[in-house]
């Protein structure tokens, strides 16, 4: 999804420093973070917030990657917009009642905890107006 107000047509491929939104399909929550301390690590909270995919201005996370575009095989970093973490996941799991689950929270440094890649989801196929961006210059 877009930032938060914006609007982010389907299919259109996601650009290195964009701000966007993750929301869980099946909660219809958006990542989101905010200056609390998570319970494991001690490191900055992140959890789902909203309803139906529409929360606040804390669910916005930027694009770090090379190049142009958030390529599908890539790796990928998210940054916090409004507080300047990283998406971190590191060693500390949970016990009763998720027990081995992760905690995923935010960290102020980049590291290899905080590098992310694509292994399922639904790919869309680009839109038009980026095809013709791709192979198309005017004179």
């Amino acid at each position: 999804r877009g930032r938060t107000s914006a609007v982010c047509e389907r299919g259109t491929p996601v650009r290195c420093g964009q701000a966007i939104r993750l929301t869980h399909l099946g909660t219809g929550r958006n990542l989101h973070s905010h200056h609390f301390a998570s319970p494991l690590s001690g490191n900055q909270e992140v959890s789902a917030f909203g309803e139906a995919g529409e929360g606040d201005y804390l669910d916005d996370w930027t694009v770090v990657c090379s190049g142009t575009y958030w390529a599908r095989d890539g790796e990928v970093r998210f940054q916090h917009t409004s507080t300047d973490v990283f998406l971190s996941v590191t060693g500390e799991q949970y016990g009763r009642p998720i027990h081995g689950q992760k905690e995923v929270h935010g960290m102020a440094a980049s590291s290899q905890n905080n590098y992310w890649k694509v292994m399922e989801g639904i790919f869309m196929q680009p839109s038009e107006v980026f095809k013709a961006e791709q192979y198309h210059s005017e004179l």
